[in-house]
């Protein structure tokens, strides 16, 4: 009996593997057709990964997650699901996007529910600070899109501190009728405000 955490040969082929984590990556090795990328941050059991990808075909998605758990889920469900534009990378987030995407070649990125750390003594672990939100707008094409969703007052209002000192986006308010990612399906069930915003690249850094 096959093992929890093996994965058959169709779902292993959704996770890409780099050959060196140390180098960009090449999206032409990731994906089957040159399309527009999208990257989910922290994609969890993928649910919202894989709803952007059925939903939108004319674009490429990545979900980046750590946690192994989740990873070998998201592959199933791409495989089982037959979505060929959604692959998943098992590597830390922030350290994706500093060191291993392209200089602009993202179309959007999607930080949805990223732990707020909620103790004073462990905000200096929040994965939004200036420097991320540097790189995240490094990695963008011209116009591209950073959409961002919390249950957490007080993270939201440190997030949109920080989008406010950088001064290098806009406030996008254009409709998105984004699909819920497991997460907020919870936090709605509970009657959880969901804090979120749209934001849109607008200068360059330097």
């Amino acid at each position: 009996m096959r093992r929890r955490t093996e994965l058959r040969e169709d779902e292993a082929a959704v996770e890409y593997i780099p050959k060196c984590v140390t180098e960009t990556l090449d999206f032409g090795d990731i994906f089957p057709r040159e399309l527009p990328i999208e990257i989910d941050l922290g994609c969890g059991d993928g649910t919202f990964l894989i709803a952007m990808a059925m939903k939108n075909s004319s674009h490429n998605f990545l979900g980046v997650e750590r946690l192994l758990g989740r990873v070998r889920s998201t592959c199933r469900k791409v495989a089982r699901l037959n979505v060929k534009n959604a692959r998943v990378l098992r590597i830390e987030s922030s350290y994706t996007v500093a060191n291993l995407l392209p200089r602009d070649s993202v179309t959007a990125f999607h930080l949805l529910f990223p732990d707020p750390w909620p103790k004073r003594r462990h905000h200096r672990r929040r994965s939004f600070t200036e420097e991320f939100l540097l790189a995240i707008h490094r990695q963008l094409v011209a116009d591209g899109l950073l959409h961002i969703a919390t249950d957490d007052a007080d993270y939201f209002r440190h997030i949109k501190s920080v989008i406010a000192a950088a001064q290098i986006f806009a406030t996008s308010h254009e409709q998105n009728n984004f699909p819920p990612s497991s997460f907020e399906q919870k936090f709605v069930a509970c009657g959880l405000p969901i804090h979120r915003i749209l934001l849109r690249k607008i200068s360059p850094v330097k």
